[in-house]
């Protein structure tokens, strides 16, 4: 399953605490807080507006909140699933 994650980190001193410690994060750790169970398709960031979106890929939701959890304290995170164009046309095709 694919996840679609939208975040905003509030008004305040977090935004540059927030990014702060985002950046000083390796790729491997952050890695190890996602842990094995979920796969980080793409992430972008708009850092002026503290905003983002990322695209993770997980046989279980738990997995890809259990990660989100790790910035709950200083992110508003929504998270839907979704689906590739694959999918949505098979769907589509087995519409009656």
């Amino acid at each position: 399953m694919k996840f679609l994650v939208t975040w905003i980190i509030p008004d305040g001193e977090a935004r540059h605490d927030t990014l702060k410690i985002f950046s000083d994060m390796t790729a491997e750790q952050d890695q190890e807080l996602m842990g094995d169970s979920a796969t980080l398709i793409g992430r972008w960031h708009e850092p002026v507006s503290a905003t983002g979106v990322a695209i993770f890929e997980s046989d279980s939701a738990a997995a890809v909140m259990n990660y989100l959890l790790n910035w709950n304290q200083v992110c508003d995170c929504d998270v839907t699933p979704v689906l590739d164009d694959e999918e949505a046309r098979a769907l589509g095709r087995s519409l009656s």
